[in-house]
């Protein structure tokens, strides 16, 4: 298991520049646990003594509104961090959102105390937790265009732009939920993109043929 545990770390971009001793430190404060689908890691608000990171598979962070409504946030994807940064302070995380695991996913769990005592009390990894941190807001700020700004099209061409593999794999239906959307206002959308050349469908799958087009749509840039 450490060997195992030793090779993840070593393929972590956000490890990279940790030297041998350090990864062997961040090994004897680490483990491995597999999720089966549809696992829930956590709810929101919840507490953790742990930094995960999602090694293999596919999770989705949600949120619940006062209706019982499922509000889709954002995918995370293998090679990603699972928690939720709000502090380089404090000695446990808290959850943002709801955490649910859409296949059989194999998580890396540090312990956060001695993770934070060891390595950011010492100027260890702090840069690299800091961009963690920013680009948690970027996903923050994607979420309000998508939810309170963008027309159905941006909201396309955003996930399209984004999120291409997801959108190929999950059905229609469940995309146009994640958008919130009308399936048959994405059906719209899809054959308008692809009359104007922007993307091509082949076999029920989207093939982008023009990204920067399709970056333009949704960051307002379209008649520029």
């Amino acid at each position: 298991m450490r060997i195992e545990i030793k090779n993840i770390i070593d393929s972590l971009e956000f490890f990279s520049n940790l030297d041998n001793y350090q990864k062997e430190l961040l090994v004897s404060i680490s483990s491995l646990k597999t999720y089966e689908s549809k696992t829930l890691l956590h709810y929101e608000k919840s507490k953790s003594e742990r930094l995960l990171f999602l090694i293999d598979g596919l999770a989705k962070a949600y949120k619940i509104d006062k209706y019982n409504n499922e509000i889709f946030l954002y995918h995370i994807h293998k090679q990603c961090m699972i928690s939720e940064i709000s502090s380089l302070q404090d000695e446990s995380l808290v959850s943002y959102s709801n955490i649910v695991f859409m296949e059989t996913s194999k998580v890396l769990a540090i312990d956060y105390i001695p993770f934070k005592t060891q390595f950011l009390d010492n100027n260890l990894l702090c840069i690299e937790l800091a961009s963690e941190v920013i680009s948690q807001s970027k996903r923050l700020q994607d979420l309000i265009n998508r939810e309170f700004i963008f027309d159905s099209v941006a909201k396309v061409a955003m996930i399209l732009s984004t999120d291409l593999d997801m959108f190929n794999r999950l059905k229609r239906y469940d995309v146009s939920l994640m958008i919130n959307i009308q399936p048959s206002t994405l059906s719209r959308v899809l054959s308008r993109l692809k009359r104007k050349g922007v993307i091509d469908i082949e076999r029920g799958e989207v093939i982008i043929l023009n990204k920067q087009s399709l970056s333009k749509i949704y960051k307002g840039l379209e008649h520029e």
